[in-house]
């Protein structure tokens, strides 16, 4: 076999065997290879940034890495947000960059870059293949350094640079090591850590989970905590996936804007972190500090993100004998009537949607929905979580890829879902049971939001032209339908209402504008 074939069959025996895929000429070895291995499933993606969102996707609901495969430095360059919106959310994630033949790269042919320059923001490993025979071994490493726990802030991102000469020359492939899976295996919190904390949380405290402890077992083991203690259960503003129910108990969401945040904190004299960072502003403003943890609140360290946060929160609630924790409680609830709102469109997607559902969200108005869906449906909530906008579309799909017995919802905004609509080609070409409801307010609101917060109450004409996603209008339907997905145009909720019906009644995607 050549080495582009070892390199597959190197990662599918590690369970590696989705490639989300925008490949080039120095590609080409590579996608010969995975027409040859059987276990490798290719998937198109027509620009680099669904690739490495769906990767991002895929890895969140998988648990495990996907593979992107990109076409040199330039490729990489385009993937590069979403994959800082992935190194934010701590997924495993494999990119494979083909590179020009090594004797060819001092030709400096027009595509030559230095690539490793490019990786380097997004990436905890990197590694230029040097040899065809060597490469499978490259192989290992990357998946080794995507799913081992890592303290660092780079991530689970894994980058393998393949020129093409180590992909045509021959290769050999490397089987899984019996001792793999152990030597990945999240650390654990000291015993003896576990029993000093436990008696320090109490009703005053804050408890702030990311990490696994926003799974089904560490939401559990947090809500006992609070029965036992009366402490606050909070995320990050922004967690990678949350899983939410009104048969789970009630974690809430930090506010995004630092004032809120401090309303928040005023009260709270201990915070415990884990599995998260201590909050702070997203963005500097005049006036207001960075640190958002007041003077007089104390900070105890639980456990760290690549920790077993789950297990730290379950040996807390076992210290403390805690019984079963409250519920979030509620039901499903009517559909509304009327002009369609963010709140409308929340009411109606947690009336209609599927238990189980996932939902994927980079916008403002798909945010809303969030309190809403806690009390209505079982669900996995995939939330932005570097701030770079787009990636809600390409998470969708790769959440979908990974569970193709769920419905996934793609709850976007319009200015954002514009940098990769192409995700709507890909889901169409896969069959992905992914809605999408585009809520269109045809401006970038959040900007003009932030504007206003400068004390401008009057925006000019020029400053306002560049919030304004109107002149002319973007036509999601049509949009849609070139890339092969059906859709419909609601402005009342009862034409949302109709438009979801058909959504979920059929198979495949289809995308709601939802006119608001």
């Amino acid at each position: 076999m050549n080495g582009a074939e070892s390199l597959l069959r190197t990662l599918a025996a590690h369970g590696v065997d989705v490639c989300f895929a925008n490949p080039g000429t120095s590609e080409m070895h590579l996608v010969q290879a995975i027409d040859t291995v059987d276990e490798t499933r290719g998937v198109l993606c027509l620009f680099e940034g669904v690739c490495t969102g769906a990767a991002d996707g895929y890895a969140r609901m998988n648990g495990g890495p996907a593979t992107t495969l990109l076409h040199l430095g330039a490729g990489l360059a385009n993937g590069v947000a979403n994959l800082h919106n992935c190194r934010r959310a701590d997924s495993p994630l494999i990119n494979v960059v083909g590179d020009h033949a090594i004797h060819h790269v001092a030709y400096d042919a027009p595509l030559t870059s230095d690539i490793e320059s490019v990786a380097k923001p997004v990436s905890a490993w990197i590694r230029t293949s040097r040899t065809s025979e060597g490469l499978a071994l490259d192989a290992v490493d990357a998946v080794r350094t995507a799913l081992a726990p890592n303290p660092m802030p780079r991530g689970g991102i894994a980058t393998l640079i393949v020129p093409v000469d180590c992909a045509w020359g021959e290769g050999r492939m490397r089987a899984k090591d019996p001792g793999f899976d152990a030597s990945v295996a999240k650390p654990t919190v000291d015993d003896a850590a576990v029993a000093s904390i436990a008696p320090r949380i109490d009703s005053d405290t804050l408890l702030m989970i990311d990490g696994n402890g926003l799974t089904e077992a560490g939401v559990r083991a947090a809500g006992r905590i609070a029965a036992a203690t009366g402490c606050r259960l909070y995320t990050p503003t922004f967690p990678a996936r949350v899983e939410a129910g009104p048969d789970l108990p009630l974690v809430e969401r930090l506010p995004y804007f630092p004032e809120h945040v401090m309303q928040v904190f005023a009260s709270v004299r201990r915070l415990v972190l884990a599995g998260s960072q201590a909050p702070v502003s997203f963005f500097a403003y005049q006036n207001l500090p960075s640190d958002l943890v007041p003077e007089h609140c104390e900070t105890i360290r639980l456990a760290h993100r690549h920790e077993d946060v789950e297990a730290a929160l379950t040996g807390i609630a076992d210290e403390l004998d805690a019984p079963a924790g409250q519920v979030a409680g509620g039901e499903r609830p009517d559909a509304p009537e009327g002009a369609l709102s963010a709140g409308n469109i929340a009411q109606l997607v947690a009336a209609r949607a599927p238990e189980h559902s996932i939902m994927a969200t980079d916008s403002g108005g798909g945010g809303a929905a969030h309190p809403v869906l806690q009390r209505s449906l079982r669900h996995s909530w995939l939330n932005l979580t570097g701030g770079s906008i787009g990636d809600g579309g390409p998470i969708a799909v790769g959440a979908a890829v990974a569970c193709p017995d769920r419905q996934v919802f793609a709850l976007l905004g319009d200015g954002g879902a514009m940098y990769t609509n192409q995700y709507l080609w890909t889901a169409a070409r896969e069959g992905l049971n992914i809605v999408s409801i585009i809520f269109s307010n045809r401006q970038y609101n959040i900007l003009e939001v932030e504007y206003r917060r400068l004390g401008i109450n009057e925006i000019g004409r020029d400053a306002a032209s560049l919030f304004d996603l109107s002149n002319p209008d973007i036509d999601w339907v049509s949009l849609a339908a070139a890339q092969g997905v059906p859709g419909a145009r609601a402005s009342t909720c009862g034409e949302f209402d109709a438009a979801l019906g058909r959504a979920l009644a059929s198979d495949g995607p289809y995308l709601i504008e939802a006119v608001v």
